[in-house]
C-alpha cells in the first residue's frame, strides 16, 4: 500500500545559486532569532552565530548589517546582502585625504573640508565618513528613493553612535515605510579557495543598486556585449543614466569580482563559467 506524507521540508538555505538582476523588497534587517523563523522561515540552531552582529577589529567596534531581500516575482526567493561598518574614520592609503559624507548620504574625498565642492556642501551638514558608510548609504538612497534628495530640508542620517551599539531600529522602522521602494539587485556567485578546494557561495553585489524602473533597460540593451560596453565607456559620467552608471561600477577596476550577469535572474550553471567549472558547492558553510 502506497503512503505519501510527513513533515514539510523547511528551506534552510538548500537552494540553487542564482545570478542576474531582479526586483526586490527589503523584508528584514539584522533579524533576531524569532524574526529568522517568522519572517524568513529559517530555524536557527541554538548555537548559531547568525545574530551576532557586533564585533571588534584592531580595537575598533564593528557592525555587520544584514539586509534580507525578497524577489518580487518569487516570494520564496530570499537573498541576503551585508554591509560592514567599522568605528574608524575613512582615509586614503597615503593618509592625505579623508572621505566626507553629507546629510543625504553622498560621499566625497578631500584633504581638507574647506576644499570640498560647493555642490556637496551647499545647504548640507558635512562630516568625516566612517568605514563602510559609503556602501550603506548608497543602498539607503536607492531603497528610500521616494525621498526628494534635492530638497534642502531632506535628510538621510542614521545616528552613528547608536548604530555602533548594534541599534538598527531606525533602519528596521523603514521597512514597508512611506519612503521605501522596491530596488534593483544583482545576484552573484562568490568563488573562494577554502581547504584546498574552490567553493561557491550565493552573493549580492552590494556596492551599487538600481532604481526599480531601471531594470527594464537591461532587457533592451545587452550590456554583456563588448561593443556596447566600449561605447558606454566613452560616455561622460555626468551624462550617464542610473543603469549606465551601475554597469560602469560593476565592470570597473574596483567593481564586481564575483560571477555575475546583466540578464534577468536565473539559475547559475557552473559549466558556463570556466573559473568555477571544478568548484565544490558547500551549502553548509557559514559564509553561505
Amino acid at each position: 500500500m502506497s503512503s505519501i506524507g510527513g513533515q514539510e521540508r523547511k528551506n534552510n538555505g538548500d537552494f540553487s545559486k542564482k545570478i542576474g538582476l531582479f526586483e526586490a523588497n527589503v523584508i528584514a534587517i539584522n533579524p533576531t532569532f524569532s524574526e529568522y523563523k517568522e519572517i524568513l522561515g529559517i530555524e536557527l540552531q541554538e548555537d548559531s552565530k547568525a545574530t551576532e552582529y557586533l564585533g571588534e577589529r584592531d580595537g575598533n567596534t564593528t557592525l555587520r548589517i544584514d539586509v534580507w531581500l525578497q524577489d518580487v516575482k518569487d516570494e520564496n526567493n530570499k537573498l541576503k546582502t551585508s554591509f560592514f561598518l567599522e568605528d574608524k574614520e575613512r582615509e586614503n592609503k597615503e593618509g592625505t585625504k579623508n572621505q566626507f559624507i553629507n546629510n543625504v548620504g553622498i560621499c566625497s574625498w578631500a584633504n581638507d573640508p574647506n576644499n570640498l565642492a560647493e555642490w556637496f556642501t551647499k545647504d548640507r551638514e558635512v562630516r568625516v565618513a566612517y568605514l563602510g558608510e559609503e556602501e550603506l548609504y548608497n543602498f539607503l538612497r536607492i531603497w528610500l528613493g521616494k525621498l526628494d534628495y534635492r530638497h534642502a530640508e531632506t535628510t538621510l542620517e542614521v545616528e552613528w553612535k547608536k548604530l555602533m551599539k548594534g541599534n538598527v531600529k531606525d533602519l528596521k522602522d523603514q521597512i514597508n515605510g512611506e519612503w521605501c521602494n522596491t530596488i534593483g539587485v544583482m545576484a552573484t556567485v562568490v568563488v573562494k579557495e577554502k581547504d584546498g578546494e574552490t567553493k561557491e557561495y550565493q552573493g549580492i553585489y552590494n556596492k551599487s543598486f538600481l532604481p526599480n524602473y531601471s531594470l527594464k533597460q537591461f532587457r533592451v540593451v545587452d550590456y554583456s556585449n563588448d561593443i556596447v560596453l566600449e561605447n558606454l565607456s566613452k560616455k561622460e559620467l555626468k551624462k550617464m543614466k542610473p543603469h549606465e552608471k551601475f554597469v560602469m561600477n560593476v565592470i570597473g577596476e574596483y567593481g564586481c569580482k564575483d560571477i555575475y550577469s546583466f540578464k534577468d535572474l536565473h539559475d547559475y550553471d557552473a559549466s558556463e563559467h570556466f573559473v568555477a567549472s571544478d568548484s565544490v558547492i558547500d551549502a553548509e558553510d557559514a559564509e553561505y
